[in-house]
C-alpha cells in the first residue's frame, strides 16, 4: 500500500507505517461473477509470481458460521445484524488481511465495507452510525465494482440457485412475490452502489460483458495497481543473469 489510511477511526493501537502488500476489492451485487474473478485473478497473479491471500464477507473464524446461521433464522434486528458483520470483518482484518499485507501479498477480497453499508442503507440504518462503526477499515488500493444491468442479473441468479430471501430483501419489503421483492431491492441496492462508486472512486467493471472480457479488463487495471511491486517470477530472472553474469571470465 502506497500509504496506510482508515475510513475513519482506524484499528487501536494500530503502530505499523507500512504495508508492502496491495489490498484490491471486487464489489458488486450477486449474479455479476466476483468469485469467478477472483479465481481467474488469483491463478493468474500466482502464475506472474506473486503471493496472492483471498477473502470475503463471513469468512472469518470468529462471526462467520454465526452470521450464516442467524441469516437463516431471520431474526436479528439490523444493528444487531451490522455489528455482527464488523466483528466478521475486523476478525478478517487483523488475523488474515494485515498480517498478509504486510507479508507482502496482494490481498483479493470478494466484498468490502461497501456492500455491508449499502445493504444497511437500504434498509434504512443511519448513514453516519454505520460509517463510524466500520470507521477501522483499511481504505484498498483499489476497488473495482461489478456492475450489470438488472435485466442481466435476473436470470444469471434464475440459474445459479434462485431468489434469495436476504438478496430479495423480503426481511424488510412489505410484499411477500420474491420476483416483484428482488426487483425492488435490487434496484435500490445499485442505486446505493452506484452513489459509492462517486464518492470512494470505484473503477467501474461492465459485468453485461463475457467472464474473459470482464478478466481481460481487469487485469489491466490489475497491473497498474502492482506495478511497483517486484514479483519472484521478475527476481529469479533478475538472480539468474547476476550469477551468469558473474560466471563469465573477462577477457
Amino acid at each position: 500500500m502506497k500509504r496506510i489510511a482508515f475510513y475513519g477511526h482506524g484499528l487501536p493501537d494500530f503502530a505499523r507505517k507500512k504495508l508492502p502488500g496491495k489490498l484490491i476489492v471486487l464489489e458488486g451485487t450477486d449474479g455479476v461473477g466476483r468469485s469467478t474473478q477472483i479465481a481467474l485473478l488469483r491463478e493468474w497473479l500466482e502464475s506472474e509470481g506473486y503471493a496472492v491471500a483471498a477473502t470475503g464477507l463471513k469468512r472469518g473464524k470468529m462471526a462467520g458460521k454465526a452470521i450464516k446461521q442467524a441469516m437463516q433464522g431471520h431474526t436479528l434486528g439490523d444493528t444487531t445484524m451490522n455489528l455482527f458483520y464488523a466483528t466478521d470483518f475486523v476478525d478478517r482484518l487483523e488475523n488474515e488481511i494485515i498480517p498478509a499485507l504486510g507479508a507482502g501479498f496482494v490481498v483479493l477480497t470478494d466484498r468490502y465495507i461497501y456492500s455491508i453499508i449499502a445493504r444497511a442503507q437500504v434498509r434504512g440504518v443511519d448513514r453516519t452510525w454505520l460509517r463510524n462503526v466500520f470507521g477501522f477499515a483499511l481504505v484498498p488500493d483499489a476497488v473495482f465494482y461489478l456492475h450489470a444491468e438488472l435485466q442481466n442479473l435476473i436470470p444469471r441468479v434464475l440459474n445459479a440457485r434462485g431468489f434469495d430471501y436476504w438478496e430479495s430483501g423480503l426481511d424488510f419489503l412489505p410484499g411477500r412475490d420474491y420476483y416483484d421483492s428482488y426487483i425492488e431491492y435490487q434496484t435500490r441496492l445499485l442505486a446505493e452502489f452506484d452513489a459509492m462508486s462517486d464518492e470512494f472512486g470505484f473503477v467501474r467493471i461492465d459485468a453485461n460483458d463475457s467472464i474473459h472480457a470482464m478478466f481481460r479488463r481487469l487485469r489491466s487495471e490489475i497491473r497498474e495497481v502492482i506495478k511497483d511491486m517486484k514479483s519472484t517470477k521478475v527476481a529469479g530472472a533478475e538472480k539468474a543473469i547476476s550469477k551468469d553474469s558473474g560466471g563469465k571470465r573477462k577477457t
